[in-house]
C-alpha cells in the first residue's frame, strides 16, 4: 500500500489540451511519471475556462485514464493556473518583534508573507502568490535569509501574483465535480520553471517564455529569486488561425500545415516547395508554398516576441539576464522559433525539456517540452507536501518540548505552533469552500 505522500498528481489545464499526471520520486530523488493522460481541451480558452462541462468531462477522461494505468486512486491534485487575467504587482510589507524577543525566526518570517496575502485587492480578485524578493532588519537591506539575525523591525520587498477569483473558483469547482480536491492552484510559469531552468540559470538571469496554445507565459529569474511574471494572452491557436485565414483552409488543416511543414523564418524557407491541401467537400485542392506559409507564421510570431521583449524591459532586468530566453511548452517545438527569438532579442536562446528533473528512463513522449508545466506542477507539488511535512513535525516537537514549561511558556508555544501551520492551511485543504458541487 503506497504511503499517502509517496505520489502526487497534478493536472495542466491548457487551450489545446487537458494533461493529468501522477509521479514519484525514486531512490535517485529523481522524479518518475507513472502514469500520464492527455485529451483535447474545448472548454478553456486562454488560460479561462469558459465551458463547466466540457471541462469536467475532460478532466474526468483523463484522470480515470491515469487511475486506471497506475492503479493508484488519488483525490488531491495540484492545478496551474494562468490566462490574461493574471497581473502581478510589487509590495512592501513591515512586522515589528515582540518586546522580548530581539532574534528573527522562521514564525515571523511567515507572519510577515502571511500578513502580506492580507492586502488589498480589487474586487473580484484574489492574491494567488506572494514571493518575497529581499528582507530587511532594521533598515539593513539586501538579505535573503533574515532567520537567526538580532533585530527589532523585519520588512520585505514582494512579487505578488494576483488572479480573479471566479477564475479559479471555476477550476475548482470543476475538479469537486470529479470528486478531486486542489490542494493548491500555482502559477503555470513558475511551475514551468521548475521545470526545465538550471539553478545556475536561475542565478545568473533567465527569461523562461513558455508557449502554450493559448497564451504565452513569462518568468523572469534573477540570483535565484523570481523577479517577475506575466501571461500574454496570444499563443501558438492564433498562429493556427492566420494560416486558415491566410490560406482559406480549414482550422485542423491549418494546424496539420503549422506542426509537418511550419517554420518561423521566412527567409530560409524553400521557394520550390508546396503542400496541397485537399479541398472542401469536393472543390478543387490548394497548393500553399512554404515560403508562404513560414512567412504568415513569422509575422504572427514577432509580434509575440514584441510582447516578450516589453515584459522583459518593464521588470527592471534586461540587462541582468545573462543566461538569455529558454523557450518551453508544445509552441516551442515550432521549427526555427529559437532562431528568430535570438535575432529579435538579441539574448541567446534554448528550447527548455524537463529532462534534467526525470528518471533515466522516462519515455521520450514525455520528456518534451509540451509536458514541462505538467511535470512542473508535480515537482511543486513534492515541495509543498515536503514543506507542509517539516513545520507539522517542528510543531509537534513545539508541542512536546512545552510539556515541561510554565503555562505561560506553553501558551507561547501553541500560539507559534498555530502560527507556523497557518501558511499553508489554505494549501491543504480546499481553497474554495463550496456549498454546493453543481453550478
Amino acid at each position: 500500500m503506497a504511503q499517502q505522500n509517496e505520489y502526487v498528481a497534478a493536472i495542466d489545464l491548457g487551450t489545446t489540451k487537458i494533461v493529468t499526471l501522477i509521479g514519484k520520486k525514486n531512490s535517485n530523488k529523481k522524479l518518475q511519471i507513472v502514469a500520464h493522460s492527455k485529451t483535447s481541451s474545448t472548454g478553456i480558452k486562454r488560460g479561462i475556462v469558459l465551458n463547466i462541462e466540457e471541462t469536467v468531462a475532460a478532466i474526468q477522461q483523463t484522470v480515470e485514464d491515469v487511475q486506471l494505468k497506475s492503479g493508484i486512486i488519488f483525490s488531491n491534485i495540484f492545478v496551474g493556473i494562468a490566462g490574461q487575467h493574471i497581473r502581478s504587482v510589487r509590495n512592501r510589507n513591515v512586522i515589528s518583534l515582540n518586546a522580548d524577543q530581539d532574534i528573527i525566526t522562521i514564525d515571523n518570517v511567515n507572519d510577515l508573507i502571511e500578513d502580506t496575502y492580507k492586502i488589498p485587492v480589487e474586487v473580484g480578485e484574489e492574491i494567488l502568490h506572494v514571493l518575497p524578493q529581499s528582507f530587511i532588519v532594521d533598515n539593513e537591506g539586501g538579505i535573503k535569509n533574515p532567520v537567526g539575525m538580532a533585530g527589532k523591525r523585519l520588512e520585505a520587498n514582494f512579487h505578488i501574483v494576483i488572479g480573479q477569483t471566479a477564475s479559479a473558483k471555476n477550476i475548482s469547482k470543476c475538479a469537486n465535480r470529479v470528486d478531486l480536491v486542489v490542494n493548491d492552484l500555482i502559477l503555470e510559469p513558475l511551475a514551468s520553471a521548475e521545470a526545465v531552468l538550471t539553478d545556475d540559470e536561475k542565478e545568473a538571469g533567465v527569461v523562461l517564455v513558455d508557449v502554450g496554445g493559448g497564451t504565452t507565459d513569462i518568468a523572469i529569474f534573477f540570483d535565484g529569486i523570481v523577479r517577475h511574471t506575466a501571461v500574454i494572452p496570444f499563443g501558438g491557436n492564433v498562429i493556427t488561425n492566420d494560416i486558415k485565414e491566410g490560406c482559406s483552409i480549414l482550422l485542423r488543416q491549418a494546424e496539420q500545415l503549422k506542426v509537418q511543414f511550419g517554420s518561423a523564418l521566412g527567409d530560409i524557407a524553400p521557394e520550390d516547395k508546396i503542400v496541397t491541401i485537399p479541398g472542401i467537400s469536393g472543390r478543387e485542392p490548394k497548393e500553399i508554398s512554404f515560403k508562404s506559409l513560414a512567412y504568415i507564421i513569422q509575422s504572427r510570431m514577432e509580434e509575440i516576441i514584441s510582447y516578450i521583449v516589453f515584459e522583459v524591459e518593464n521588470s527592471g532586468y534586461a540587462d541582468k539576464l545573462s543566461a538569455g530566453i529558454v523557450l518551453t511548452g508544445g509552441g516551442s517545438l515550432l521549427r526555427h522559433l529559437s532562431q528568430l527569438v535570438k535575432f529579435k532579442t538579441g539574448f541567446d536562446v534554448r528550447i527548455g525539456y524537463p529532462n534534467e528533473h526525470l528518471a533515466a528512463d522516462s519515455s521520450d513522449e514525455i520528456n518534451s517540452p509540451a509536458y514541462s508545466t505538467g511535470i512542473g506542477l508535480v515537482i511543486k507539488g513534492f515541495e509543498y507536501i515536503e514543506s507542509y511535512n517539516r513545520l507539522h513535525k517542528e510543531a509537534v516537537e513545539s508541542e512536546t518540548d512545552s510539556e515541561n514549561t510554565t503555562d505561560d511558556k506553553q501558551k507561547s508555544k501553541e500560539i507559534k505552533k498555530n502560527n507556523l501551520l497557518e501558511l499553508f492551511k489554505r494549501k491543504f485543504t480546499e481553497i474554495f469552500e463550496e456549498n454546493d458541487s453543481e453550478m
